[in-house]
């Protein structure tokens, strides 16, 4: 078992390392100025509820977009209790290109009921989805164009994320450094050495056509953007990652928030694995890959801790050599060394290297890394209740504070 740990704990390692290198690679690479002849037109499709705090910055960001093609703007209002609807409606009074859309209700509720709601009333070559707290610079869109129209078997193409108010406290902050992280490495390192990138939720673009082809979104998955991930790159389509394609959002600022907001995540994660484990073409190609990694995150990686916890409380109750523990200990070391080395350097390629960054990057995998399985216990226990219960785990909607 030992050996079986070892050399798994080795596997996450190296292959972890090798992403980071091409990540890095990808981000130094110059990328070659494009204008095309022709630019699609483009509906960007922004789900609301309750938004009020944060619609008017979105919005606001959204007129500054710089794209030559046709270009309609569909605030998504999901039944907001708010003035949500207010400031919407006086957007879409000053600007002919926003439109204030109510969504009727209906079951189950979420961002992908809301999404094929906002398919079928609008009309364009491309779908572009932004969060309602989101404030895309303005190259954003005619970026994500460019890779989408350009390389070859695009079924559309994802930017990068920013946190606004990353400075606010030590949560943000660690919110902030995991996304600079997951970027460098499951997104942009994935796309340059195997072509196989991944939706994150915002600031993503998709060929209508392709993505009607297959049915939308799946109503009943809360982390849409992988499940929409799996599918589509099974169809043998590629999600080219763009790194010059830019957004701002807000993160949770308060724990509650945070565990609430990535506890639907997981649960959105634990439903896709098991729905990738029990369809075969999802275990070909580049679906492989991302079957493979939602499998090492949310089964064998979690599994490796509680062995490592059991040889730990074994030893100190005498019950096994403590020779029998060292492997494990430098596992272990070597573990925290490069999770500590992927941070640095995304920090340095992000240029967001501050003492206070620096600190926070050696203490995160003692603090936030670990908060991550208390999360996927809690995950998995909603979830396995709810499959019991064959109830339906509903969205629930992430926060807001008025950013100033």
């Amino acid at each position: 078992m030992l050996y079986i740990i070892m050399g798994f704990y080795w596997f996450l390692l190296v292959f972890y390392s090798y992403l980071t290198i091409f990540g890095v690679y990808e981000r130094n690479s110059i990328r070659k100025k494009i204008e095309l002849d022709h630019y699609p037109s483009v509906a960007i499709l922004i789900p609301c509820h309750n938004e009020g705090l944060v619609i008017e910055n979105t919005l606001e960001a959204m007129v500054k977009l710089e794209y030559p093609g046709k270009l309609d703007i569909y605030a998504l209002n999901d039944n907001s209790h708010d003035n949500t609807g207010d400031i919407a409606e006086s957007f879409a009074g000053t600007f002919k290109h926003i439109h204030h859309i109510e969504v009727p209700a209906g079951f189950p509720k979420g961002k992908s009921r809301v999404l094929n709601h906002g398919l079928k009333i609008s009309e364009s070559d491309y779908v572009c989805i932004y969060d309602a707290d989101n404030q895309p610079e303005s190259k954003a869109l005619i970026e994500l164009v460019h890779s989408a129209e350009t390389i070859e078997q695009a079924c559309g193409a994802v930017g990068i994320v920013r946190t606004i108010n990353a400075n606010k406290n030590l949560l943000t902050r660690m919110i902030a450094i995991e996304f600079k992280v997951f970027q460098l490495i499951m997104q942009t390192g994935r796309w340059r050495s195997f072509k196989a990138g991944s939706f994150g939720g915002t600031n993503m673009l998709i060929n209508r056509k392709i993505l009607e082809e297959y049915g939308g979104y799946d109503p009943y998955a809360l982390a849409e953007d992988a499940e929409l991930t799996i599918r589509l790159t099974a169809a043998k389509y590629t999600i080219p990652i763009n790194h010059e394609s830019v957004t701002w959002e807000q993160e949770p600022e308060q724990l509650k928030i945070y565990t609430k907001q990535r506890t639907r995540w997981l649960i959105g994660n634990l439903y896709l694995l098991e729905k990738s484990l029990l369809t075969i073409k999802y275990w070909k190609g580049a679906s492989l890959l991302h079957t493979m990694h939602y499998l090492m995150t949310y089964f064998l990686f979690v599994v490796m801790l509680v062995v490592n916890a059991i040889f730990t409380i074994m030893v100190l109750l005498g019950l096994v050599s403590i020779y029998s523990w060292v492997p494990l200990v430098m596992l272990w070391y070597m573990a925290y060394v490069v999770y500590t080395l992927q941070i640095l350097v995304s920090l340095q390629i992000n240029k967001t290297m501050t003492i206070t960054n620096l600190l926070i990057g050696f203490i995160m995998y003692f603090t936030y890394a670990q908060f991550f399985i208390l999360l996927l216990i809690r995950s998995c226990w909603l979830y396995l209740s709810s499959r019991i219960k064959k109830k339906v785990i509903l969205w629930d909607k992430t926060e807001r504070v008025k950013i100033r």
